[in-house]
């Protein structure tokens, strides 16, 4: 075949695109071929077909160099003085080194084509590292271990980066533990570093197998003031850990930590848990270290569970009248025609209220209330609806309605005050009190109730407060004291309204447990100022060392300095005026400015306001169930379950700062241990039904 001198002439076209740094140009005109260096794969290179096909078989070559990374291959649109700056991101910033984050500036120029691929960095594809990131992904947003089998996300990884080795479960539960122990490391150097105590919440949790886990939580106030929590440990505890075994495996995971020097106060779940558990606890973690002011504060129970179990005995003793008014809701709702037939009773005798009649949910109290609250206000139409469809048969009588009136109105408060606990995103101590004296001036009133069934009531709601309230009393009045809004003022309001005459008797009991504390704390100080003890730490060691034998000394000097008239920072505190009341008060705020005035005070402080006086969780509030972890958490084994719920409250803490404002608030409203099924319980502690799915 003859070539014109024309042709013969002119230089072969110039190969433009970058793609061509990765083909081989083989033939001419029609019959030409690229070939893949990568993996010898022949496709077509005429100028025809374009550069669009090899780009694509280039970004999905599987053979091609470690060297390339197909996330440093864009195309490359056509637009006028447009730049772009880029960088290598990670979920583990130390993990990148400098010089592989230096972003580059790259400006497209108009003449560039739109099939041009464009180098944006020199970092090497890192197998191990996107493992770590996976698991940490995996973590912190609650996914299932179960996803990496997921076809769809075996498709989706492989398109987006197809150097990357989908690993198995096991290899994802062994990258948990790695991360696990990594940030173990920073939360053990964290609460070690602490000038202040930390304060323990004791949680219960069980599976669907009835297994049962031990959460244990600590709260504190950092060195800013601010109110912190981290989960230490979340134990799986066998068939042989019975409840008496509890103090024991407590107390090994505050030794693992070592926190027993620093250890304030323990707030139990369950208002129910046993004295003699408690006792012992505190015996083997002051054996070493005495508690401050005799462990007064030690065994502290949980405010919304003890809510929680006054309201259920309101609801067992009310269980017919409310089993009547299901039925009557379920009539009215079963059919269009009967609930036809009670709009228009509704309307005959002037009920103007557009709530629509709603089933509760058993197992969420709050639930029943609303609907207890809205079929009180249909009552007239409820009464009257027997007389217009003698089908129904589920009608209370007037005493039941009274019975059902008064009750709501008790739940009604309670829901008030639950909420009040629930929705403060900085639950300090000194929030706790006023709302658990309302609660005791009102079940006082309500034992005096003429009706017999409701006094009975109220007597067995009361006989369960008083326990709480013989525990947690002192604790209680303790953190409101140093609120500087009402200091010992609260308390003596609230006393004389709930012990009347003897009310003077019981507020000396407080005045004079909150000076023995700051005595402590006093000679603690002194200890200090000899660095003869750490900052944060208790009293001194029971241990037979020469600093030890002069403890007596350090008492001795505390008395005597007192009486060389030196007013203390609990004197001078009380003897200031009341802060004023305002709704944006900031009480951690208001001890950080004040702590130079009150140095000792402010170290008191830091450790009462940072107990947790409750340990619901905001999704299980208002459940009459407990705690159960979904199936998929629940068959993990326990050293992979602890290493994956610790883990993702740790990380969860560390991304509050990369967060949206609205991210944020979504954040706080989640779950700390992600998918959680809240389930009711019998007497057997054997699980008979779910509540719902919280997915996350």
């Amino acid at each position: 075949m003859e070539i014109s001198n024309d042709l013969a002439g002119k230089k072969p076209k110039r190969l433009t695109s970058v793609v061509w740094n990765h083909f081989e140009k083989v033939g001419k005109a029609e019959s030409c071929y690229a070939i893949c260096i990568h993996c010898n794969k022949k496709l077509s290179g005429s100028s025809n077909s374009g550069t669009t096909h090899l780009r694509n078989h280039l970004m999905r070559c599987l053979k091609r160099s470690s060297t390339i990374d197909v996330s440093q291959l864009l195309a490359a649109k056509r637009k006028k003085d447009t730049t772009i700056s880029t960088a290598n991101v990670s979920f583990d910033e130390g993990q990148i080194k400098d010089d592989n984050i230096k972003p580059r500036i790259l400006k497209f120029d108009q003449d560039q084509k739109k099939d041009e691929i464009i180098n944006l960095g020199s970092s090497k594809f890192d197998q191990e590292r996107s493992q770590i990131d996976l698991a940490r992904m995996i973590i912190l947003h609650g996914y299932p271990l179960a996803m990496v089998d997921h076809v769809g996300f075996k498709v989706f990884v492989k398109n987006l980066q197809p150097m990357f080795e989908v690993v198995p479960n096991s290899a994802v539960e062994k990258a948990f533990v790695e991360i696990y122990e990594k940030e173990k490391l920073k939360v053990y150097e964290t609460i070690n570093k602490l000038h202040g105590r930390i304060n323990l919440c004791v949680e219960m949790w069980s599976s669907h197998e009835n297994i049962e886990y031990l959460c244990l939580t600590a709260h504190y106030i950092d060195e800013d003031w601010k109110l912190q929590k981290k989960i230490l440990n979340f134990v799986t505890l066998d068939s042989s850990h019975t409840e008496d075994m509890l103090p024991e495996v407590i107390n090994k995971c505050v030794m693992d930590w070592d926190v027993d020097h620093k250890l304030f106060a323990l707030t139990f779940d369950d208002c129910s848990t046993d004295d003699e558990i408690v006792l012992r606890l505190k015996e083997q973690i002051s054996h070493k270290r005495p508690l401050l002011s005799n462990g007064q504060l030690f065994g502290v129970r949980s405010a919304a569970h003890v809510i929680n179990l006054i309201v259920l005995e309101a609801m067992e003793a009310l269980r017919e009248v409310i089993q009547k008014i299901r039925a009557s809701v379920k009539y009215v709702r079963s059919s269009q025609v009967t609930q036809g037939k009670f709009n228009e009773v509704a309307q005959q005798v002037g009920i103007s209220s557009k709530k629509n009649l709603l089933l509760d949910r058993p197992f969420q109290w709050n639930s029943t209330y609303i609907m207890l609250e809205t079929v009180l206000e249909y009552r007239g139409a409820f009464s009257l609806l027997q007389d217009h469809d003698p089908a129904y048969a589920s009608a209370l009588t007037d005493t039941e309605w009274e019975w059902a009136s008064s009750v709501t109105g008790y739940m009604k408060l309670f829901v008030e005050i639950i909420n009040v606990f629930s929705s403060n995103k900085c639950p300090t101590a000194n929030m706790y009190f006023p709302e658990i004296c309302d609660v005791h001036i009102q079940l006082i009133e309500w034992c005096k109730s003429p009706d017999n069934c409701l006094s009975s009531m109220a007597l067995k709601m009361k006989a369960k407060f008083d326990k709480y309230w013989s525990k947690c009393s002192f604790a209680l009045a303790a953190a409101a004291i140093l609120d500087p809004r009402f200091k010992m003022k609260l308390v003596e309001y609230y006393y004389s309204l709930i012990y009347g005459s003897a009310a003077l008797d019981r507020i000396k009991e407080v005045s004079d447990g909150i000076r023995e504390l700051f005595n402590a704390y006093s000679i603690c100080s002194t200890m200090i100022d000899q660095d003869s003890a750490l900052p944060g730490s208790s009293l001194p060691s029971t241990s037979n060392d020469t600093r030890d034998r002069l403890r007596g000394f350090d008492k001795f000097l505390h008395k005597t300095s007192l009486s060389q008239n030196e007013i203390s920072d609990l004197d001078k505190y009380l003897e200031e005026p009341v802060f004023p009341r305002s709704c944006d008060f900031n009480i951690l705020n208001w001890w950080k400015v004040h702590m130079p005035m009150y140095p000792i005070l402010s170290m008191m402080a830091r450790d009462v306001l940072g107990t947790s006086m409750s340990t619901v969780a905001l999704e299980s509030t208002f459940s009459t169930g407990g705690r159960v972890l979904d199936d998929c958490r629940s068959s993990l084994n326990a050293d992979t379950l602890q290493a994956l719920i610790c883990t993702r409250d740790w990380l969860r803490i560390e991304s509050r700062g990369c967060l949206s404002p609205i991210q944020k608030i979504v954040h706080e409203e989640r779950t700390e241990l992600g998918p959680v099924i809240l389930w009711q319980k019998d007497h057997s502690n054997k699980i008979t039904g779910n509540l719902y799915l919280d997915c996350i």
